[in-house]
């Protein structure tokens, strides 16, 4: 392929004139996967730094390593397991440190696990139907509180609570707050004397209505006088801290943005008010926007107009200070802080994932670990531009605008590029401005991408996140298809050659928007749902209601459903789809997937399905990551008539024609 898909070209100024999606491009799908980890989990102890790291290349591992004191990085999980908590099936808070003991969920069999060297391991909990997340240590009483999930009952759906466990011998989880639907972020203050948590109930999700309570621990380790501080409804409560003076700090979006606040007895304080986001939605337990240095200091991260920068707040004055130093971040995240310096996991428009150190005084960023080993020199790398575009309503949305780039090629003159419109997942979720090589993957051999944060998105206040409600399937997908159009309308992508992508909620808006729009000429589900009302009756706790506030409470707004969802109205399907589904995927199960390109093909249109065994909702075996962008780009120049500069196995396309 690669030798026909050169012929005939003609150079000009050092470049090759080519079609768009046919350039060659250094940024292989191998290099997707290849030295390649996501980061996540930071967390600090005894001037020891510890993150997850999950590698695509030991099969979807997910593995702690320790940078100790004199920055000697080590991998402290044993090669037989694999440290991923199900609870909630995000999971997140999958780890817990204490006196350079590691405490940790193993995927296989949940059960929690002790070690105190790159090698011991000893379970702390018996096999079991339980799943733990979100721990803490409860020094004075040597045990940990942590979120339990029960899948004992025979119920429909399992028990959350938060629970005790001893930290030595093996002892089944004591319940120690009960009686509502969900619970997290257990904190314990410094003396042992108080426990703060976060709980919220069915039909709500954190972002919607949540609480913030506290209550006073008993020598015996019981709790006694439970008050609640903060939230309720409509009011969102993010990630309580207790600060080395004693004083308890939360982040709550009573004012319509997830802010500061301080507990002051009746009535909390906000530390620093601003039109900006300082938390982001719980869809996985230990995530941190903010930490403390000292008492009179705190490190922040906070996101205004998508983009997140790195911040100290005066807790005495509420004045902010921003470290410029870090402007060239987009994302910054799991915040960290101790001794003068700040820790977290970052990334710029041109630099990758990776954990960084903030000197305080000095404002000194120091590079700890890239999320890949492999670099790509800047004539490859598409530089994203933030826009802004009119939509529905007389509304205005966002996105993240990257053109073609490749310094090797050029298009033919008159020419203009295929779009790809990415529709993030979630929904209640946003995509940053920072380097994704799977968006530079596409934009080096020539197409154009437009990263859509629709209405719903988060990182823009509350009101403009609210605009999915009731709306889940006719927002998203009128701001996908106005920001495709406005592209469109400027000149800068081809009209006729507009397309849209997205996983779980985004492969949702993507068959939505291919379904009942007619902008797109083609697309790509990624486990998408196609039928909102299988999903209503078949998927997890953690979501099971979610759609109340996005769609309507079911069965009572089953019509809208029904209205929704794109396999009733497969006929107004027109153009060609691709999908990719892990067949372990108990968030958007496999039928979902497979309904969908039954009834596309029965109709006659080109369609692919690419499963894969053994993955659940998102890929992590790298194979499977390099196999689903390579059958993609097969699929599209199929579809576009262009010749792949790239030998990719090919895919079979029912119905299609050569």
């Amino acid at each position: 392929m690669q030798a026909n898909a050169l012929a005939g070209r003609v150079i000009v100024k050092n470049r090759t004139v080519a079609p768009y999606g046919s350039w060659k491009s250094p940024i292989s799908s191998d290099m997707l996967v290849s030295n390649a980890v996501s980061l996540s989990s930071l967390t600090i102890e005894s001037g020891q730094l510890y993150w997850l790291e999950l590698r695509p290349s030991e099969g979807g591992r997910c593995v702690v390593v320790r940078r100790d004191a004199d920055g000697v990085q080590s991998d402290m999980t044993p090669e037989e397991f694999n440290v991923r908590t199900r609870v909630h099936e995000y999971g997140g808070g999958e780890f817990v440190v204490d006196e350079q003991a590691i405490y940790f969920s193993n995927f296989s069999d949940q059960r929690l696990y002790r070690q105190t060297d790159s090698s011991s391991r000893e379970p702390i909990t018996p096999e079991s139907p339980l799943r733990y997340a979100d721990g803490v240590v409860d020094k004075k009483r040597n045990r940990m509180i942590c979120v339990v999930e029960d899948h004992s009952g025979s119920g429909s759906e399992p028990d959350n609570y938060l629970a005790t466990l001893k930290l030595d011998g093996i002892e089944s989880a004591k319940p120690l707050v009960s009686g509502n639907d969900f619970y997290s972020s257990p904190r314990i203050n410094d003396d042992g004397t108080k426990l703060a948590w976060m709980t919220w109930k069915h039909p709500n999700m954190q972002w919607d209505s949540s609480e913030l309570w506290v209550a006073d621990i008993t020598p015996g380790g019981s709790l006694e006088n439970p008050s609640k501080i903060a939230g309720g409804d409509n009011e969102s409560i993010c990630q309580p801290e207790w600060a080395p003076d004693g004083r308890l700090y939360f982040v709550s979006d009573s004012s319509g943005w997830w802010n500061v606040y301080r507990d002051e007895g009746m009535s909390p304080k906000p530390l620093c008010p601003m039109d900006a986001e300082f938390g982001m939605p719980h869809w996985v337990f230990g995530e941190s926007t903010y930490a403390f240095d000292t008492a009179d200091r705190l490190v922040c991260t906070y996101c205004a107009h998508g983009i997140w920068r790195l911040a100290t707040i005066d807790t005495a004055t509420g004045s902010l200070r921003a470290i410029d130093s870090a402007r060239d971040f987009t994302m910054i995240m799991d915040v960290r802080a101790e001794n003068g310096t700040a820790y977290f996991i970052a990334a710029g428009a041109t630099e990758p994932p990776g954990v960084y150190s903030c000197d305080l005084a000095t404002g000194k960023i120091t590079l700890i670990k890239r999320s890949r080993g492999v670099e790509v020199g800047p004539g490859y790398i598409s530089i994203p531009r933030p826009i802004e575009f009119p939509t529905t309503g007389g509304k205005t949305s966002h996105g993240f605008y990257y053109a073609p780039k490749n310094d090797d090629f050029t298009a033919p003159d008159g020419d203009r590029p295929p779009l790809i419109v990415r529709s993030h997942g979630g929904p209640t979720s946003a995509t940053a401005a920072s380097l994704k090589m799977d968006t530079q993957f596409w934009t080096s051999r020539g197409f154009a991408v437009l990263d859509v944060n629709y209405g719903g998105s988060t990182g823009y206040g509350r009101e403009f996140r609210n605009r999915l409600y009731d709306s889940w399937g006719v927002v998203d997908v009128d701001d996908c298809v106005n920001g495709a159009e406005y592209l469109a309308n400027k000149g800068d992508v081809d009209s006729e050659r507009l397309i849209i992508r997205g996983g779980s909620a985004g492969g949702y808006t993507t068959l939505a928007a291919l379904t009942f729009r007619k902008t797109f000429k083609a697309g790509a589900s990624y486990y998408g749902v196609g039928d909102l009302e299988a999903l209503a009756g078949d998927t997890h706790k953690f979501e099971s209601r979610y759609m109340d506030r996005l769609v309507g409470p079911y069965p009572e707004a089953k019509e809208t459903y029904i209205q929704r969802s794109p396999i009733n109205f497969v006929e107004k399907l027109s153009c060609p789809v691709i999908f990719f589904q892990g067949l372990d995927d108990k968030v958007v199960p496999p039928n979902q997937s497979e309904k969908m390109v039954n009834s596309l093909r029965d109709k006659g249109l080109p369609v692919a399905y690419v499963p894969f065994e053994g993955e659940q909702h998102g890929f992590r075996k790298a194979e499977n990551i390099k196999r689903s962008v390579e059958a993609e780009l097969y699929f599209y120049s199929k579809l576009l008539g262009f010749e792949l500069a790239d030998d990719i196995k090919p895919v079979l396309i029912h119905n299609m024609v050569e």
